[in-house]
């Protein structure tokens, strides 16, 4: 099964936010088979914002450190017809723009899962169920792919 990664999972495990969550997201990422494993680019974008705004990382340590995740997975380009669909669920479910694009490029590159902490948990569009790896227990999709 395909899953893809959000931003805030990145972050978490770059340490940005409290050490529970960067402990998840690290037991996430090394529990995940790396072949399976999506970055929508708009989440390599956002991360790079991230690490030089909260984290202060001058423009360089964060373009390494984006760089070595787009090395570890696969990046997912954001194309014309995801941009549609995101247009699609932004105007018919509420989603924030660069949410909505996130969710929709991860459906055009066949994800079964988005793991997310910024949509609603559970919400499925396309075959593609958004999963807030922090909620307890488990969703049992998410549980049934760990290693």
């Amino acid at each position: 099964m395909r899953v893809a990664i959000d931003t805030n999972i990145l972050a978490y495990a770059e340490g940005i936010g409290d050490t529970a969550r960067r402990d998840v997201a690290m037991e996430l990422l090394s529990r995940l088979s790396p072949e399976s494993v999506l970055i929508p680019v708009q989440v390599l974008g956002e991360l790079f914002r991230v690490l030089t705004g909260k984290a202060g990382c001058t423009p360089d340590e964060a373009r390494t450190r984006v760089l070595q995740w787009a090395d570890s997975f696969e990046v997912g380009d954001s194309t014309w017809s995801a941009f549609q669909s995101a247009f699609d669920l932004t105007a018919d479910h509420s989603l924030q723009i660069w949410d909505a694009l996130i969710l929709a490029v991860t459906a055009e590159n066949h994800c079964r899962l988005l793991l997310t902490e910024d949509m609603q948990h559970g919400f499925t569009w396309r075959g593609v169920t958004v999963v807030n790896p922090y909620c307890i227990p488990r969703h049992p999709l998410l549980s049934s792919i760990l290693l």
